[in-house]
């Protein structure tokens, strides 16, 4: 089995813990990829009544009846995808959903493709179920977008799946709908099965959010409210996809976890149905956030493109791991680009999900080590 994409990910996993323990208390944490906002009132309101309710009772295995409706809503509404709500689960988190999905779809010894540069649980998912994982190499010159033609390139004979993320964690790029149209008509013609997480879809900048289950039957959507919401710690997310492929998820879902906690499902559902300004409000808030850290980072000479979602940046440093032992050193944490991949050791991710004011100190403590 080709396990060379988790070796990396272990290594440089390891080398930033112990850079995390050097950092002082006062240290600005750029390496978490959680909002700094609390979750919205009415959110929280709606979680207090439920749980006040006694709704604290099981949930259908699938999740409740009334959220996985307004899921089917949301996507027919904001993705163009026609799904009904038995063809959703509510998941543990968008990790939850992914994790159910490969442990369903993927069998030992199939190669699934990941992205390189692309979120450190891919390959590990991959690897408790036995398969390979192959990185699709995405370029610096390109944005970091994925292609067709890097799918393409990456593609064996034992390919049952990619694992794809749009806006992209840890490069914010977000893919053209050329390329997910293409790549979902790749899928139906090899036969295998598009993983699409798109936990950050609502934080887009510019431009527009396509899923890849609105292209093909051979998708599975994934999604969640951590990170539109600022509802991480609750941890909630969904699934859909057509009913034979969805009957499968369920099958390790409900003996995994049998169900989701009944209030928070209320919660969410709450999120869904009532107004999107705090989602809106705080998208805004990210890209002011993005626009500082892009132009300080490109203002001290360390490279950096202008990510179009998320709310993660990807600059270019020539010693990834000197530079972030440096940035540790003035209280600053960052995390070293070859821990996403290959195509990533000559980058650093910095996460903006902390204040305008702390992203300001820590951009002017980084211009010492620039």
């Amino acid at each position: 089995m080709n396990y060379g994409s988790e070796r990396v990910s272990k290594i440089n996993l390891s080398q930033v813990r112990k850079m995390f323990e050097q950092a002082s208390p006062s240290a600005i944490n750029l390496a978490l990829g959680e909002p700094d906002f609390d979750t919205p009132k009415h959110i929280l309101d709606s979680l207090k009544c439920a749980l006040d309710e006694n709704r604290t009772h099981y949930s259908q295995n699938k999740g409740e009846p009334v959220l996985r409706e307004s899921i089917a809503k949301k996507l027919d509404k904001d993705n163009d995808l026609k799904v009904s709500s038995d063809d959703v689960i509510v998941t543990v988190g968008a990790s939850e959903a992914l994790y159910s999905s490969i442990q369903a779809l993927i069998d030992p010894k199939d190669d699934v493709l990941i992205p390189d540069p692309g979120f450190l649980s891919y390959a590990e998912c991959v690897r408790l179920a036995g398969a390979n994982s192959i990185p699709v190499k995405s370029s610096s010159e390109n944005g970091f977008k994925t292609t067709v033609e890097d799918v393409e390139n990456a593609l064996t004979e034992n390919t049952k799946a990619i694992v794809i993320n749009s806006p992209c964690n840890p490069t914010g790029a977000v893919m053209e709908k050329e390329d997910i149209k293409a790549i979902s008509d790749l899928a139906t013609d090899n036969e295998f099965i598009v993983l699409s997480d798109e936990i950050y879809e609502k934080i887009i900048y510019d431009k527009k959010h396509y899923s890849f289950q609105t292209y093909t039957d051979n998708a599975v959507t994934i999604n969640g409210f951590s990170k539109a919401y600022a509802m991480t710690g609750l941890r909630v997310g969904y699934c859909a996809s057509n009913p034979d492929i969805i009957e499968e998820i369920l099958k390790v879902h409900q003996y995994n976890v049998a169900c989701i906690d009944t209030a928070t499902q209320v919660a969410c559902n709450t999120a869904l149905t009532s107004s999107q300004d705090c989602v809106k409000e705080m998208t805004n808030e990210f890209k002011k956030r993005r626009d500082l850290v892009v132009n300080s980072l490109n203002d001290m000479g360390l490279d950096c493109i202008m990510p179009d979602g998320a709310f993660y940046v990807f600059f270019h440093a020539d010693n990834p791991e000197e530079f972030v032992k440096k940035a540790v050193k003035e209280d600053v944490i960052l995390v070293p680009g070859g821990a996403f991949g290959e195509e990533g050791k000559e980058f650093i991710r910095l996460s903006y999900a902390q204040s305008y004011d702390n992203l300001a100190e820590a951009m002017k403590r980084l211009e010492k080590i620039a």
